[in-house]
């Protein structure tokens, strides 16, 4: 089984890939020093199995293995700790799998028999018991195998179009897999829907205009330009985006 070692320090590495050499049926195939690394390998080589260190700085390991479950084939996950008793309580009651640091080869290879897939929703659990941040601070679009990370803070507003939902960001556009509501219910405090298929940054949001005939649209700020009538707000929507935009 093809292994990715994933952690921001180097000595943690090298005795993860030493232990692992000890295993037949285990093959290291990549070593990542961040998230932002460990994902664009995990689109190149494919691993069966990802060893993740939880916390790293950027991209931390529940970040991580949220977005990897964006591959086509997502690899299980065992995660790496210093020790952390909420951590730990955390990943023994959801029977996920986990080595402490340093490492033992005993615990090692018992945490890779027990390597699983983790929910969007056990990772959400999993960080708040661990007393980290739940919310990712990237979305995470798909291109030709690879994961493309676009920052939350460069993110103008989302927009589902039929079955799909795009990202208008300031890099351009990009689909991804997040379901409108799901980002909106995510990312409640920094965005507001406006209709029932867009959802705004507030922070984006330049002002409210009259538009000729006589409804409503949102003006984004920077210059960043919506086809015409995209960012029209429903009548249903209006006082909300108003109070979001004064602070309420």
């Amino acid at each position: 089984m093809k292994i990715l070692i994933v952690d921001d320090e180097k000595p943690a590495r090298d005795r993860l890939r030493q232990l692992i050499g000890d295993f037949d049926e285990y093959e290291v195939v990549a070593e990542a020093g961040n998230g932002e690394e460990a994902l664009r390998l995990a689109g190149e080589t494919q691993p069966d199995i990802v060893l993740l260190d939880i916390r790293m700085p950027g991209v931390d390991g529940i970040q991580a293995a949220h977005h990897l479950n964006r591959l086509d084939s997502p690899p299980a996950i065992v995660f790496a700790t210093a020790y952390d008793e909420y951590a730990i309580d955390a990943f023994e009651a959801r029977a996920i799998g986990y080595v402490l640091k340093p490492v033992r080869r005993e615990r090692l290879a018992s945490a890779l028999e027990q390597a699983a897939r983790l929910a969007a929703g056990t990772l959400a659990e999993v960080a708040a018991a661990s007393h980290m941040e739940p919310r990712r601070k990237h979305v995470c679009s798909m291109s030709h195998g690879q994961l493309k990370l676009i920052p939350l803070e460069d993110v103008y507003y989302f927009q589902a179009d039929q079955k799909y939902v795009s990202v208008h960001h300031a890099g351009g556009q990009d689909l991804i897999d997040d379901s409108l509501k799901s980002l909106e219910e995510e990312f409640a405090d920094d965005f507001v829907r406006i209709h029932r298929g867009a959802v705004v940054a507030v922070a984006r949001i330049e002002r409210v205009a009259k538009t000729s005939d006589g409804k409503h649209e949102v003006v984004l700020r920077d210059g960043s330009q919506q086809p015409e009538n995209e960012l029209i707000i429903s009548r249903r929507h209006l006082a909300d985006v108003r109070r979001r935009l004064k602070g309420g």
